[in-house]
């Protein structure tokens, strides 16, 4: 996993405040491969934290030519 440096400042009169934090990268690529036919046709990222099983959706196959059922792939 991806970790970001996230730096937050805070001004005051006298002083200037500085907090530094790691912050993880939740978001994951993901293929989504056609039942039908097995072609890998759509590349994405999902959020592992709010989506934590399998997706799966019905998109556009263009080799089917048909709309069909997308899974999640490895």
């Amino acid at each position: 996993m991806q970790k970001l440096q996230l730096t937050l400042g805070f001004a005051d009169k006298r002083k200037h405040l500085q907090f530094k934090m790691e912050v993880e990268v939740v978001r994951v690529k993901i293929t989504l491969a056609c039942t039908e036919c097995k072609q890998r046709n759509y590349n994405l990222t999902k959020d592992k934290r709010v989506h934590t099983e399998r997706m799966e959706t019905k998109k556009y196959c263009p080799f089917c030519k048909a709309h069909t059922l997308h899974k999640e792939t490895k």
